[in-house]
């Protein structure tokens, strides 16, 4: 697969394709993002009645993550073909993945403390009476996994239901296994697994760049949803909450910034520039998944592995949700200073403890959000605090989903450079050739030239 076969707005043969400025996704997006809030704010019963486009496109992108992600881990291990890297790359992700997750929760309480987004709400906690089953309803009655059902679920029932399944990480597990398994047989394996593997590879980004033509519809039909289902009006009346949320990710992109720059020496700004139109649709669908194939691609071309992209970027769409987590402890600071109550410098690491717990097992729970904050609610153990308080986010929940999918995004793709470098397979000089658009190589299939090779 040549990466140019995905990527027609990056360089092939050397050369740049110049393509004419109205076929630039990221104009595009633009314009129906726009579009789509017109249409919900004017409109608002019929903007609310498009979410169908969104929720169609998302399940076209998801419906090839699975076999994706399988086949770039299984490459790039088996390209590599040792276990003690692998292992290394792993145990460095979930490192850091713990280390900055941990310091989001912090840096929520910060400015939770310090803006006090809850404090003009005066809510009487006997007025929630019907709060809890209000989050009952949007979260389906569910609940999140415990740490060890968590752990366990990794390992899946079978091959196939992994897949049948979508989950990610259990794919992700069997491609470890399956890429490990190839790479043990060496130069006397069948290079007929290692070429159909490719070869599907490329089928797969191939019809991505196909569904990716519809991303403008599919962002114009979120946000008509968004804007005719929950309205603007309700921008006011959270108007404290989403500025103090949106300021955090403002300040915390700058920390990532800071990290890109001194543990993997990328310039997180240009590299905004060079995943824009990736991070405007996760944006205006506001979803990270949708993004995943293209953000491990363009990951790859930059300088990447493939084992480190194949491996982290996976991995930290379960661990590493640093805007979910900044989120998360605003809001229960919010909560708190909305029934006026004074939580101590206890009471409010007893939350980020719990939050450690708790934010790891979001990921594809249905309302994780409220779960993960109840959970939180009620192992602080305040008796002014009622679980049924979290009812209170429900009209600025959906509101927040930009602010946390584009933190996340960015999140990821800083973890997948700085263990990249870590690991000593981060290209430094195409990356920084990539990001200030000067001309670069396509990539090589490295495994399938090696077992060229080998033949001969």
């Amino acid at each position: 697969m040549t990466d140019t076969d995905t990527r027609p707005d990056l360089v092939e043969d050397n050369a740049p394709r110049r393509s004419p400025w109205y076929t630039s996704l990221f104009l595009q997006l633009l314009i129906f993002i726009v579009a789509g809030i017109a249409v919900g704010w004017l409109f608002p019963e019929f903007g609310a009645s498009l979410k169908p486009i969104a929720d169609a496109f998302i399940k076209l992108i998801k419906m090839l993550i699975a076999p994706i992600i399988f086949c770039t881990v299984v490459i790039g291990i088996a390209h590599v073909g040792d276990l003690k890297s692998v292992g290394r790359i792993g145990v460095k992700a979930l490192v850091y993945f713990e280390v900055v997750t941990t310091f989001a929760l912090l840096f929520g309480l910060v400015i939770g403390n310090l803006v006090k987004p809850g404090a003009e709400f005066n809510i009487d906690a006997e007025t929630l009476a019907t709060g809890a089953d209000a989050v009952a309803q949007k979260t389906g009655d569910g609940e999140l996994p415990h740490t060890v059902e968590f752990l366990l679920n990794i390992i899946p029932t079978s091959a196939v239901s992994a897949f049948a399944e979508n989950q990610l990480l259990q794919v992700l597990f069997f491609a470890v296994l399956f890429g490990l398994a190839l790479a043990k047989f060496g130069e006397h394996g069948p290079p007929v697994v290692f070429e159909l593997v490719e070869h599907l590879s490329a089928l797969f980004f191939t019809i991505i760049g196909w569904i990716m033509r519809l991303a403008p519809l599919a962002a114009f039909g979120a946000m008509a949803y968004i804007i005719g289902q929950y309205g603007i009006s309700s921008l006011g009346s959270y108007a404290k909450l989403i500025a103090a949320c949106y300021l955090g990710a403002a300040l915390f992109i700058l920390v990532l910034g800071a990290i890109a720059w001194f543990l993997a020496g990328v310039n997180l700004w240009r590299f905004v520039d060079y995943i824009k139109d990736e991070l405007f649709l996760a944006l205006g669908t506001a979803s990270t998944e949708v993004v995943l194939p293209r953000i491990m691609d363009k990951l790859m071309f930059a300088g990447c592995s493939r084992t480190t992209t194949g491996l982290v970027v996976p991995t930290g769409y379960s661990f590493n949700l640093d805007g979910a987590t900044l989120y998360l402890s605003i809001c229960v600071l919010f909560l708190a200073q909305a029934l006026g109550v004074d939580l101590t410098p206890g009471e409010q690491i007893t939350a980020v403890l719990v939050l450690m717990l708790t934010s790891k097992g979001m990921a594809g729970v249905p309302g994780s959000s409220f779960l993960a904050l109840s959970a939180t609610v009620a192992a602080i153990g305040h008796g002014a605090i009622p679980v049924a308080a979290v009812a209170l986010l429900l009209g600025a929940d959906r509101i927040m989903d930009s602010m946390r999918v584009s933190v996340n995004l960015l999140g990821n793709c800083v973890a997948t450079m700085v263990v990249a470098r870590w690991e000593g397979q981060l290209d430094a000089d195409r990356m920084r050739r990539v990001l200030a658009g000067e001309p670069v190589q396509p990539l090589e299939e490295p495994v399938a030239e090696e077992r060229a090779e080998a033949r001969a």
